[in-house]
């Protein structure tokens, strides 16, 4: 009876099996056979492995080991031994051998490794992958064992795109998808799958370092480029660059020149949209004909526009006067410049020939203060003309002055009346106007309202000063008072009056005793008026007559 006594171990690579066998005698004619354990073991390569032989056959003696194998003789006893492969990197089969009863026995085991790929690599993707064009995946494996346990799967996230058995050394897996804006920013990978479960083990997995993929899609028009078609030299203007339907937008780079000139521009973007802006400023040197260039730049494609522009130089018009504050009676040149190229015209007088300045000269007068002369400037650019204007304005300096006109030299005004003093005073610089009464220095307000009464009656001195000189008007006021001529006239009025209510009476009392026939004289009056008498008063009154 045999016993057997197993004892497994499996620290990391080393997968070890000892099985002892005690023999007791068989049976004459009895046939003996020589037993292999582990028998058909599987383990990880590069591991060692403990290897017993056995038989039950009382005679046998020895036992070895036959293999390729590195091994090492443990222990040995009657119809039993045990030996150590170590290092074992592929698959082997061990023979173990003996002698019973001068025959030859012998027992075999099959010993398979797995190992896991050395390298599983996913090929670079492109750097930017067309939307809606097939992208073509690769996955290489090297190494792995067993390879007909051994799975390559193609993975888009966590999305299996395919599974394919790994052929050949190195073994290489592709598979076609097709890409779409959704695939932007996705994480590629391919993985192994070594199946081991049939041996009673698990699944063991070896997965690539994924790969991102870009994806972008230009649209099939230009780029819409706004720009000016003049810029003048040290001058600045917007430049615009647009262009819809990009993705991603926001990847996408733009380069907006002048000539050699980089732009510094701002790029914003909204969904699919793109808008890039600069302010373009010309240097003299760049004058001339020149183009401005927007370059929009995605996935290694470029889409770009351009326009004319032409960079000028537009000097002037100047304006200038030879005395800008000018003394009556001086002369004074007037002069009008510009630009080479520039036609100048000094109020409708324009120069001989462009580039030529106009002049214009003239005795400073009076009415010339403040006088505007104008000067327009023409520039031909690319058969466009522009036009700039230019004015200035001359100041005369001349002494003050008083309108005779507006300033009354004899006033009639009534006493306790209000009344304006009308004198206005011109001059360069501006002069101050005072009117004095002669004899006190007695001033009036000019051109406000103030209170009149007669001691304001008299003769005043009206006076223009500046740094230019003075000038004086000799101003009257005749003050009227009320009572010269007032309190006659009412006593007039009021004896007229009397006068006609006198008559009035006198002819109403005429008129009532010729109707009755008597008039009567009141004794104790001695002044009108008269009074008509009825027939009863007249007989009331000779009673008293007669006393």
């Amino acid at each position: 009876m045999a016993t057997i006594v197993p004892s497994v171990s499996w620290p990391g690579a080393c997968w070890t099996l000892l099985v002892c066998c005690l023999l007791t005698p068989g049976a004459q004619g009895q046939e003996f056979l020589l037993q292999v354990e582990p028998q058909n073991p599987v383990f990880p390569a590069g591991g060692s492995l403990l290897v017993n032989c056995s038989t039950d056959c009382p005679s046998s003696k020895q036992i070895i080991l036959e293999t390729s194998l590195s091994k090492e003789l443990v222990d040995n006893g009657t119809g039993w031994a045990t030996f150590q492969l170590s290092d074992v990197t592929g698959n082997s089969r061990i023979l173990c051998s003996g002698y019973c009863n001068g025959s030859q026995i012998t027992g075999f085991s099959d010993i398979t490794v797995y190992s896991l790929p050395e390298r599983v690599e996913l090929a670079p993707l492109p750097s930017w992958q067309p939307v809606g064009q097939n992208l073509t995946l690769r996955c290489q494996v090297e190494g792995g064992s067993p390879r007909t346990s051994l799975t390559v799967v193609l993975l888009r996230r966590e999305e299996e795109l395919s599974r394919q058995p790994a052929v050949g050394e190195p073994a290489e897996v592709t598979a076609t998808v097709p890409t779409s804006r959704k695939d932007h920013g996705a994480h590629f990978s391919c993985r192994t799958e070594l199946d081991m479960k049939p041996q009673g083990l698990g699944v063991f997995w070896n997965t690539s370092a994924p790969r991102q993929l870009r994806t972008f899609a230009l649209p099939v028009t230009s780029p819409r480029l706004v720009a000016p078609r003049f810029l003048e030299v040290e001058k600045s203007w917007p430049v615009n660059c647009i262009l819809d339907g990009l993705f991603p937008a926001s990847e996408a780079r733009v380069y907006l020149a002048l000539g050699d000139q980089m732009l510094n521009a701002t790029v914003m973007n909204h969904g699919d949209m793109l808008t890039a802006t600069a302010t373009a400023t010309a240097r003299a040197d760049q004058e001339g004909a020149r183009e401005i260039v927007c370059i929009v730049i995605l996935g290694g494609e470029r889409l770009e526009a351009r326009e004319n522009l032409t960079v000028f130089s537009f000097l002037g018009p100047i304006l200038n006067l030879s005395e800008p504050s000018a003394p009556e009676g001086s002369t004074v040149t007037v002069s009008c410049m510009a630009g080479a190229r520039v036609q100048v015209t000094l109020d409708g007088v324009p120069a001989a020939a462009p580039g030529q300045p106009a002049q214009l000269q003239l005795n400073a007068t009076e009415s010339d203060d403040g006088r505007s002369f104008f000067c327009s400037a023409t520039l031909e650019v690319d058969g466009e003309f522009l036009y700039r204007n230019s004015s200035v304005q001359l100041r005369v300096l001349y002494g003050p002055k008083i309108d005779r006109a507006t300033c009354p030299q004899h006033l009639k005004w009534k006493d306790k009346t209000r009344h304006v003093l009308q004198c206005q005073a011109r001059g360069n610089p501006y002069p101050q106007l005072r009117c004095l009464k002669e004899g006190s220095n007695r001033e009036v307000p000019v051109g406000i309202p103030f209170f009149v009464n007669v001691t304001h009656n008299g003769t005043y001195q009206c006076q223009a000063s500046s740094s230019r000189g003075k000038y004086t008007l000799v101003v009257v006021m005749d003050i009227e008072a009320p009572n010269s001529h007032s309190v006659p006239v009412i006593l007039a009025v009021l004896v007229t009056l009397g006068v006609v209510a006198v008559v009035v009476a006198l002819i109403y009392v005429f008129r009532e005793h010729k109707r009755s026939g008597r008039y009567h004289v009141r004794e104790e009056s001695t002044s009108l008026p008269l009074t008509s008498m009825q027939p009863t008063e007249a007989m009331e009154e000779e009673p008293s007559r007669a006393a």
